[in-house]
């Protein structure tokens, strides 16, 4: 069993190079609502060049904050489409997972939109099974509502093969803070994960930090994924408007020091 440390880069030729040179084997893609899905199929062969020059694999493909249910409870059929040339980008591209959400309708009952949501992931993991990828629901709250224990358990209780991308810092940030207890929880439903740093005091946001540098507790959390039997990618996420430049490209390299120590047959980076 042994975790694979990778980082959210650009899905460009460039973007794979700037990940190798800082001794990452890993990239993950996250192309949210707004990006032109045609565009990153048009860079398949480009990028397919660039994990043979550098030696680097695609962990990871995602999309945020792009609306799958109208107003009207009815599923987005252009939204649907676009994930499932996603998922088919993500099998040519031989990413393992796939990461989405579900936006909450406000109009509409509670158990309606759990309904709704079951709806478009239960279409999802089917055609991912047919391509071999896995689907996970996102832990963030961009337009997406199936982020907590309620949901995992009204939603991942029925849809077996469904999993999870976590981030303990959303559940710092935006839901009860106690992401020991939801990884002791749900950790087996894990397909990836993040590692973004946060500081939140007082119950108020001051800031995103690399990972070690952050208030989350890091080596609880990775004995957790140990005792959980995660296998996936570690994937590093800078999303600091303070850490930029020389400064964030030094916590970068913090971070991959810091975390590198706690994976197993991991040489530190």
């Amino acid at each position: 069993m042994a975790m694979k440390l990778g980082i959210i880069a650009e899905p460009t030729a460039e973007g794979v190079r700037w990940a190798a040179e800082k001794g990452l084997g890993y990239v993950e893609y996250c192309y949210n609502v707004g990006k032109d899905v045609a565009e990153l199929e048009k860079a398949v062969p480009e990028l397919k060049a660039a994990y043979a020059q550098y030696g680097v694999q695609l962990g990871a493909l995602g999309r945020w904050g792009a609306f799958k249910v109208d107003d009207d409870g009815n599923l987005i059929e252009s939204e649907l489409e676009n994930t499932y040339r996603l998922i088919d980008v993500a099998a040519e591209l031989g990413a393992p997972v796939f990461n989405t959400g579900v936006n909450y309708v406000k109009n509409l009952p509670y158990l309606t939109n759990i309904e709704k949501a079951r709806e478009f992931l239960v279409k999802a993991v089917a055609y991912g099974k047919q391509q071999g990828v896995k689907i996970a629901t996102v832990n963030c709250d961009w337009d997406n509502f199936v982020r907590t224990p309620k949901e995992w358990e009204l939603i991942h209780g029925v849809i077996p093969e469904l999993g999870i991308k976590y981030d303990p810092s959303h559940c710092v940030n935006c839901g009860s803070g106690n992401y020991l207890q939801e990884l002791n929880d749900w950790g087996e439903r894990v397909y990836h994960f993040h590692i973004k740093g946060t500081i939140n005091l007082g119950g108020l946001h001051v800031d995103d930090p690399p990972a070690g540098l952050d208030g989350i507790q890091w080596r609880p959390v990775m004995g957790m994924l140990y005792a959980k039997g995660y296998d996936g990618m570690l994937s590093i996420e800078p999303h600091s408007g303070v850490w930029k430049g020389k400064l964030g490209e030094w916590g970068i390299r913090y971070t991959i020091r810091y975390i590198s120590e706690m994976i197993y047959g991991e040489q530190e980076a």
